[in-house]
């Protein structure tokens, strides 16, 4: 038998986050109890109709079932294109400026093995999705954390990075509006990430995937509409939370021509392009009726004010988000973040994540997404009431 030794840039991983939650979970429904899952930012509404359809079509043509191009189809990058002129008045060249994804958190974890050497620094926000840390790590790079505060509305304070770092670091992931926080950005805070970057000869990684989950007539901006974007970044954006295709895989990358073409490099180096009988669904959803987003944003609002207004009356801090399906929640006075989980856990069965999965920073708080109906949101907030705190 021979003795296994995982490699180094595995065991520098953090361990599991959600290891523990899933044995207290298991063992909460051992007791039978009914579990409310708000802890994966999941949809649970189905993917509308037109886009299966559309799927359903292309899978039968046999042109869709050989390897597909690396970079994505043609016919699906001029859509992304065309998506990004309507819904953002951004004009990109397809064929230079947009690259397909097999969903984006392929591309973000990706990025780094393109810009990142051995010891390299980038920087990353902390709570944040922890894909951007881990893609860094895997490519033998450093992070180094811009806290993400309250006071701050959770944008970083790029003039707290110390002048030494800045100059290092070669890349910087932001995200907004923000997971898990639900933040949105300015248009001032993206023109102070602009002059930041040209500053320091930064390279802007913007993850854009909830910039369609919006409410009450808000409309997030995306990145590249703030000017010099172009020159100094890239934009990650997907299909999943738009459209409920979480498991369809399929996103994007656009921004500047070096960066989009780098990312390719490397993807064609690793992994083959989407299955192209999905990219042309993707078409179907970007090319058509956006009432779908609309009905579904609709449906996640109503959500969210069951949700938040029930939780602040029961005297919990909440802030009621203006995009994304998350609620982001400061625990009551006595609780770590993994304290708090664990007690709605076991005494209520609720799932929710701890903040701290998500970077240090994110100690002192709890993440719920709207992923279950309306009645059931309602019985959160009743089994919260009944336990107290």
């Amino acid at each position: 038998m021979i003795t296994i030794e995982k490699s180094e840039r595995l065991k520098k991983l953090p361990p599991y986050l959600f290891k523990e939650i899933d044995r207290q979970k298991e063992e909460v429904r051992k007791r039978g109890v009914d579990i409310i899952s708000l802890g994966v930012g999941d949809p649970d509404m189905p993917t509308p109709s037109h886009i299966i359809e559309a799927l359903q079509k292309a899978a039968i043509d046999p042109e869709n079932h050989k390897y597909p191009s690396y970079s994505g189809m043609d016919d699906f990058n001029r859509a992304v294109a065309r998506w990004y002129k309507k819904r953002f008045n951004v004009k990109l060249d397809s064929g230079s400026e947009v690259v397909t994804l097999i969903g984006s958190k392929e591309g973000i974890a990706h990025i780094p093995l393109a810009f990142i050497n051995h010891g390299d620094l980038a920087l990353v926000t902390s709570p944040g999705y922890p894909v951007y840390d881990t893609g860094v790590q895997f490519a033998g790079g450093r992070s180094y954390f811009m806290d993400l505060k309250k006071e701050n509305d959770f944008l970083p304070d790029l003039k707290a990075v110390p002048p030494d770092i800045a100059k290092k670091a070669k890349l910087m992931f932001i995200n907004y509006p923000n997971n898990p926080t639900s933040a949105v950005a300015t248009g001032e805070f993206f023109k102070e990430v602009v002059r930041f970057a040209e500053a320091n000869n930064i390279i802007v990684c913007h993850d854009a995937a909830y910039t369609e989950l919006a409410f009450d007539g808000y409309k997030p901006a995306s990145f590249l509409e703030t000017d010099g974007a172009r020159e100094v970044g890239i934009e990650f954006h997907s299909l999943s939370k738009t459209y409920n295709m979480t498991g369809w895989r399929l996103g994007f990358a656009v921004g500047r021509t070096e960066v989009v073409n780098a990312l390719g490099q490397i993807k064609s180096n690793i992994d083959s392009g989407a299955f192209q009988a999905v990219q042309v669904a993707g078409i179907a959803a970007l090319d058509g009726d956006q009432t779908c987003v609309e009905k579904i944003n609709m449906e996640y609002a109503e959500r969210r004010n069951i949700l938040v207004d029930g939780l602040i009356k029961l005297g919990l801090s909440v802030k009621k988000p203006q995009a994304t399906f998350y609620v982001w929640i400061e625990v009551p006075k006595g609780y770590t973040s993994a304290q708090y989980t664990s007690h709605l856990l076991s005494k209520a069965g609720i799932v929710v994540t701890p903040g701290n999965g998500f970077g240090a920073a994110g100690e002192g708080y709890i993440r719920m997404a709207l992923t279950v109906g309306k009645e059931r949101m309602k019985e959160v907030i009743e089994r919260i009431r009944s336990i107290g705190f």
